[in-house]
């Protein structure tokens, strides 16, 4: 290599050379000559000793960012694993109408503050303090855990960060969650519903190396006594959440590429457009490959994958007629403050037809981005646009969405208040089945956390003028006060549900586009590391569109969940 006397020969078997070659297109980086400070050493190494000729050395093309992935490893020798880097620490950005949770010395939990466990700072332990997790397990940070001058210890700790040898790591854990649910006019069917819900999880997590990982989770998700059929993501019994294999394929400025191929749940950006949505109580998954690399300013991730529908009587299976496809990058300027641009691709090849309308088949692209942040820790902002462009059967696609808000944070005021102001449009079809479509498609979103928790508005058809309000009444209690104003973009469309299926609709558009106001109330009381309590009660006060397109009763919701995570 120019400047260091060095390079790294070709390997001289003609066949392993054209399979490095077809790896390095695959990855989608195929890198010519690089400095190296030092050449390869030649104990344990496939690979011949570059010789030298006149003082000399050959020079050669070498594609070097796969050298310490899974085919590198078995071309060089071996070297001691950074366990401290392993798994590398998924920075997710922030979803949107973030608060900004109390830090600095206090009790962080009820059991805390019972056995007078006063602490400098929030515990490390990775699961949140909060009922929801919408991250996935297989993205919790243990590795403080090798940390030998870690003061920070729990019962669980056993089951994390298991080293087998030099070069295995194994992990385990779970959760589990019990919901109450009641609801007035449950789903606007004029009927009341009260049930529980009930979901368990387990998952293990296998290293070898920085260089394979297998993770298997297993879900069992169930409903008692609902006096309307349950929802298919109520109940699956028994069944893979997750079940993947990763490979790691090199490395690009020092930070790994991974590849993971199997079944895997999906979360990026504001999880507007996809998420977890980990209210349901089976979770969203996908079936498909994925691969991805996270940096110190860029993270890169891109995917094709089928979702996955759940089956409560045989093992679930992807949807063959619906293909995710897409590329996400993310920029982190600074601490904090976060640049999503993405493309996306769906196509569903499914016939749907709903309330006189049709819903697919149909081919979307979707071109975004997203900014998020905060300014000297006190004003917050989040910004977020989409255009939608494809085919819906024989109508081209026009669609789009914006979301703006702004919100302000105080540390120094009593409970920690953070406050949001924000409005969100998402377009709708001005002339259904006929012309241009212009209903926004919200793809796979975590829609309760966004549009109201009563889950009955989706991010299609409608305007939302909505506030939050955060409070702390103490480091272990949590108060989140939402109010939403929803009117319809287009009445001669349909209201549509979390699910993106229309509800309600008037196709001659005289019920007007007035949906109504809602109001959420929620508690969350963070018992200890692993345990929450959430609670909560929210009440859509019904529009004109509502009364006029079917009962007309304003629904409402109470619910009570614990959830424990070990």
């Amino acid at each position: 290599m120019e400047g260091t006397g060095y390079s790294h020969p070709a390997p001289k078997q003609p066949g392993l050379k054209w399979v490095l070659v077809v790896v390095s297109l695959v990855a989608g980086h195929y890198a010519s000559a690089q400095e190296h400070s030092s050449p390869p050493s030649a104990s344990g190494s496939l690979l011949p000793k570059p010789e030298s000729s006149a003082g000399v050395m050959v020079q050669e093309v070498c594609p070097r960012w796969w050298e310490s992935g899974l085919l590198g490893h078995f071309l060089y020798s071996d070297e001691p694993v950074n366990w401290s880097r392993v798994p590398q620490a998924r920075i997710f950005p922030r979803p949107g109408d973030f608060p900004v949770p109390p830090t600095g010395p206090g009790y962080y939990s009820l059991h805390d503050w019972l056995t007078g466990n006063y602490r400098t700072a929030p515990p490390k332990f990775p699961y949140p303090r909060f009922g929801l997790m919408p991250p996935s397990f297989f993205d919790a940070d243990f590795r403080y855990l090798d940390d030998p001058n870690n003061t920070d210890y729990d019962w669980s700790d056993f089951l994390h960060r298991i080293h087998i040898g030099d070069n295995w790591l194994f992990a385990t854990g779970g959760a589990f969650w019990v919901r109450y649910m009641h609801e007035i006019n449950s789903r606007l069917s004029g009927a009341d519903n009260d049930y529980t819900l009930l979901r368990t999880r387990v998952w293990t997590d296998l290293w070898y190396r920085d260089l394979v990982r297998v993770y298997a989770e297993f879900l069992d998700a169930h409903s008692f006594d609902p006096e309307l059929p349950p929802l298919r993501i109520d109940v699956n019994r028994s069944d893979f959440l997750n079940a993947f294999v990763e490979f790691k394929v090199g490395d690009w400025e020092d930070h790994p590429i991974y590849v993971r191929i199997g079944r895997q749940e999906m979360l990026l950006g504001s999880q507007r457009l996809i998420s977890t949505l980990d209210w349901a109580n089976t979770r969203r998954t996908f079936d498909g490959i994925r691969g991805y690399r996270q940096g110190e300013k860029w993270d890169v991730d891109v995917f094709w994958l089928q979702p996955v529908i759940p089956n409560p009587s045989r093992l679930d299976s992807k949807d063959n007629n619906q293909n995710f496809f897409g590329l996400w990058t993310t920029y982190r300027p600074r601490r904090g403050t976060f640049l999503d641009m993405y493309y996306l691709l769906l196509d569903n090849t499914n016939n749907v037809l709903l309330q006189g309308l049709q819903i697919a088949p149909y081919h979307v692209h979707t071109l975004g981005s997203r900014y998020a942040g905060d300014w000297q820790n006190r004003w917050l902002w989040d910004v977020e646009a989409a255009v939608q462009f494809g085919e819906r059967g024989s109508q081209d696609i026009l669609a789009g969405m914006v979301t703006t808000g702004v919100g302000y944070t105080r540390a120094d005021w009593l409970w920690t208040p953070t406050f949001w102001v924000y409005y969100d449009f998402a377009s709708g079809d001005r002339t259904p089945n006929s012309g241009d479509y212009n209903t926004f498609n919200q793809l796979f979103p975590f829609g309760h956390y966004y549009m109201g928790w009563i889950d009955l508005v989706g991010r299609q058809n409608i305007h939302d003028f909505n506030m939050h309000l955060f409070l702390y009444p103490t480091k272990w209690i949590t108060v989140w006060i939402q109010y939403h104003r929803f009117w319809l973009v287009s009445p001669k469309d349909a209201l549509y549900g979390v699910a993106g299926l229309p509800s309600r609709t008037d196709l001659t558009g005289s019920a007007g586009n007035d949906v109504g106001h809602e109001l959420d109330l929620i508690f969350n009381f963070h018992l200890s590391n692993h345990s929450d309590i959430l609670l909560g009660w929210s009440k859509l006060y019904a529009g004109d569109f509502i009364k006029a397109t079917g009962p007309g009763q304003s629904p409402e919701l109470f619910y009570f969940m614990y959830t424990f995570r070990w």
